[in-house]
């Protein structure tokens, strides 16, 4: 292989990623630069399989506007290549979240300060540390974080759950909110690419949560939902579609008394059997006018 070739590869190192995204900040802030890479990077993973229209055509026309500043797609897609070979050679890390502090570009203003990642790996250990025996009982458990920031704290729990004897891709759905578009974008592009099922909501959590079945969440205005790619696999339709059959099928209080009305009804036709045994004389047919001769009307009422 000639040094040429050799020098092309891409390692997915931190100092590969800081020399290209330089490149782009010439004439333009790295804050600037910065947002329309998270955008780009987003919009390309979520056009591949959401093609809702409210989200794919809005995210196609951002993806189209944020590469025209860009000046071209060939240093993105450099990028992109340089996060994916990062977090394929070490998954436990978060990535994004360290390049975004590393260029200063944390907002105070929002009180911004991305946990490290070894407390991010202590409090998953804590607190999914059970995870195996509540796949067990459920088939499948959810983690949320409503303030994801870049992700820290659900990519330490993705990798908690790997110890499992459970596939996370097929039994864990993984809920974040961030009130900040980017930061949000940041954790969607990085649990997508580490094989993830679940969603990221761009909103404020305290006064715009997440509404919805955890399987069926509401994108109510003022927010933003982006879907991980895992999240439309085959196992997590037929969740889905089994959830909805099983609500067009009553609820469970709907359930609960429809079983109380039935246990009534045998009770009564019991009782009523049972003083009928009781009478001497044979039961008599009120018969309908409108029967056929010599047909028996089972909806007719008995006369004693």
């Amino acid at each position: 292989m000639t040094k040429t070739k050799q020098s092309e590869i891409i390692q997915g190192t931190e100092k590969e990623f800081l020399d290209e995204f330089h490149h782009l900040c010439y004439s333009r802030s790295s804050w600037q630069v910065w947002a329309d890479l998270m955008a780009v990077m987003a919009c390309s993973i979520s056009n591949t399989l959401d093609r809702a229209p409210e989200h794919f055509e809005q995210r196609e026309r951002e993806y189209a506007q944020c590469i025209e500043r860009l000046g071209s797609v060939e240093i993105p897609a450099k990028i992109f290549h340089i996060v994916v070979m990062a977090l394929e050679n070490e998954p436990e890390q978060d990535f994004l979240g360290k390049m975004y502090m590393s260029l200063n570009l944390a907002s105070h203003w929002k009180g911004q300060f991305f946990t490290p990642y070894n407390i991010c790996k202590m409090m998953s250990q804590i607190t999914v540390g059970d995870a195996e025996k509540r796949i067990e009982e459920q088939e499948y458990i959810s983690i949320c974080d409503p303030a994801c920031g870049a992700g820290a704290t659900l990519i330490a729990a993705v990798n908690t759950v790997k110890s499992s004897k459970y596939n996370f891709q097929n039994h864990v759905l993984f809920v974040g909110q961030d009130i900040d578009r980017i930061t949000g974008m940041m954790c969607y592009i990085q649990l997508s690419l580490l094989g993830c099922a679940g969603y990221i909501c761009i909103g404020n959590t305290l006064t715009n949560p997440i509404t919805g079945s955890l399987l069926f969440p509401q994108e109510k205005e003022g927010q933003e939902l982006w879907y991980m790619p895992m999240f439309q696999s085959d196992i997590w339709k037929m969740r889905r579609m089994f959830k909805t059959i099983r609500s067009l099928s009553g609820t469970k209080t709907i359930k609960n008394t429809i079983k109380k009305e039935t246990i009534e009804k045998k009770i009564e036709v019991k009782s009523s059997i049972k003083s009928f045994s009781q009478k001497k004389e044979p039961l008599k047919l009120k018969k309908n006018d409108k029967d056929i001769e010599g047909q028996l009307d089972i909806f007719s009422i008995m006369e004693i």
